[in-house]
C-alpha cells in the first residue's frame, strides 16, 4: 500500500477511535455513569440497572437507576472502548514507525523489532482488558 493512502487511513482511524471515546463520555455523563461500575439489583421478581460514575456526584448520589436498553448499551459501549484504543494506538505505531526504524538502525534492538513488538504488547494487553469485560458482563446479565 502507498504512504500516503496508508497515513490517510491510519488518521482516520484515529478520528474513528477518538470520536468512539468522546461520544462514551458524553454518554457517560449523560446517564451519571456506565454500566461496569454499576450493578443489577433484583427485587419483588424485577430487576432494576444501576450505573455509576466515579467523578459524577447526583443529589441522589454516585448512583443512577436506568432503564435496562440503558444499561447494556453502557456496557457494550464500555467494552467497545478496548479495541478503539487499540486502533487508534497501532494507527499512531504505524504513522511512528518510519521515524522508529530510521531511529533505532544501530544498537541492542532494532526499530522494526520494536515496532512489532510494542504492536504485540498493544493488542495484547487491550484484548486482555477486553475479555474481562465481556466475561464481566456475560456473567452480570
Amino acid at each position: 500500500m502507498e504512504r500516503l493512502r496508508r497515513n490517510r487511513i491510519c488518521v482516520w482511524l484515529i478520528i474513528l477511535g477518538l470520536s468512539n471515546f468522546l461520544v462514551y463520555a458524553i454518554f457517560y455523563q449523560i446517564i451519571g455513569g456506565d454500566a461496569p461500575n454499576g450493578y443489577i439489583k433484583y427485587t419483588n421478581d424485577s430487576k432494576v440497572h444501576y450505573v455509576r460514575g466515579h467523578f459524577i456526584h447526583r443529589n441522589i448520589g454516585y448512583e443512577q437507576d436506568v432503564p435496562r436498553w440503558v444499561w447494556l448499551y453502557s456496557y457494550i459501549h464500555s467494552i467497545s472502548i478496548w479495541p478503539s484504543i487499540a486502533m487508534v494506538l497501532l494507527a499512531m505505531l504505524t504513522l511512528a514507525s518510519p521515524h522508529i526504524t530510521a531511529t533505532y538502525q544501530h544498537g541492542m534492538i532494532q526499530g522494526s523489532t520494536l515496532v512489532t513488538v510494542l504492536a504485540t504488547m498493544i493488542v495484547l494487553i487491550t484484548s486482555i482488558i477486553m475479555l474481562v469485560f465481556i466475561w464481566e458482563f456475560v456473567h452480570s446479565l
